[in-house]
């Protein structure tokens, strides 16, 4: 298999995690056999101070052509405290999500028993837990108009849906959902907001097309505090891009850190993968961040965007042996954990590198 992969290495910590994502690329592809070749693009903070620009045109471009987009993060403290700056890193996240036509935001909380413990949330609670959010991304308040008054004391966002991209989303969720346990549970907010009433209307319509998959409705406050009492009860989680950018932040503590957490934005052309996590610029380039949630990006790509499923699960085996003997970094580490099998990015990257090796070469 011969493709062309873009790895846009953003801002902060992105460029660590994403050295180790693209390494376990070319390793898979020596593995088994496959051709995969790479470039670079600017976007976000490091855009800006290059170009002006969080989304350079050439970066667009590149992105349009690729096969497959490896993502790390963007953002920067300068523009978190001074809310007046008009250009700023996310603005060119949003740009590529609408240009590419990801819509579907996919983010697996894959929760891995060695890291019980890491969680603030109980073991018997989360034991067992195995979620897939679909985040709706193009649409809501990120994307509606947003206003200011002339003395700047009144501000709006407009948050906006048309029913095709509830419907194109909740498509998606169905045949996931049919895939796995067929229970889907869509979140809104429809008790108060037009735009969830829509959501909600839009799914019930489309939920007749599937009458194998149990749907249930909640509300999102219900579904935030529902998934740290008792996370089991879900499977497929269908939700709108406020909503589904808040609760997979607070599902991260159920798979015990941000560190740990994979996505896939899709749509009907190339896929773009990236950990949940930020820019952490208070330890970039300190060796600190984890890059696990990088590399399990990777395997949702090759799954994904390729149809390698032998190959991600090889990923996904390499990270579970990795923590199955005990290393950690230190945002997953606990009480437990050794204080010699606490590892830097590059030691850690190292590690699953050489998992992914010698359990291929065990096959072969």
């Amino acid at each position: 298999m011969k493709k062309n992969i873009l790895v846009i290495p953003g801002d902060g910590i992105g460029p660590e995690v994403t050295t180790w994502g693209k390494a376990v690329l070319t390793q898979i592809a020596e593995s088994f056999n496959h051709e995969f070749s790479f470039d670079e693009a600017l976007m976000g903070h490091a855009a800006i101070e290059a170009t002006g620009n969080p989304l350079p045109d050439e970066t667009l471009e590149k992105a349009k052509k690729s096969d497959a987009i490896l993502f790390g993060a963007v953002g920067h403290a300068k523009y978190d405290n001074d809310p007046s700056l008009k250009v700023r890193p996310e603005q060119g996240l949003l740009k590529i999500r609408k240009e590419l036509g990801l819509y579907a935001n996919l983010r697996p909380i894959m929760l891995f028993d060695e890291l019980l413990n890491a969680s603030s949330i109980k073991a018997s609670i989360l034991k067992g837990t195995d979620i897939l959010f679909f985040r709706e991304l193009t649409g809501d308040v990120y994307f509606g108009d947003k206003t200011r008054s002339e003395d700047r004391h009144t501000a709006s966002d407009l948050m906006i849906y048309h029913r095709y991209e509830v419907e194109r989303i909740a498509h998606k969720a169905y045949e996931a959902a049919m895939q796995r346990g067929r229970k889907l549970c869509s979140v809104d907010k429809a008790n108060v907001l037009e735009s969830s009433r829509l959501w909600r209307e839009t799914v019930q319509e489309i939920a007749k097309q599937y009458p194998e998959v149990e749907t249930t409705h909640m509300f999102i406050d219900n579904a935030a505090m529902q998934l740290i009492k008792d996370p089991k009860q879900f499977d497929v989680v269908l939700t709108a891009n406020l909503f589904g950018d808040i609760l997979t932040d607070e599902a991260s503590q159920i798979a015990g850190s941000m560190g740990m957490l994979a996505s896939a934005s899709v749509g009907d052309g190339t896929g773009f993968f990236e950990p949940i996590h930020g820019s952490a610029h208070d330890i970039a380039g300190k060796n600190l961040a984890n890059p696990l949630a990088s590399i399990l990006s990777v395997a949702l790509m090759l799954e994904i965007s390729f149809g390698l499923k032998e190959e991600a699960q090889v990923i996904i085996a390499a990270v579970d042996q990795v923590l199955k003997e005990g290393f950690r970094t230190g945002d997953i580490a606990d009480d437990s954990t050794s204080p010699y099998k606490v590892l830097g990015t590059e030691e850690m990257g190292k590690l699953v590198l050489k998992f992914i090796t010698q359990n291929t070469y065990t096959k072969q």
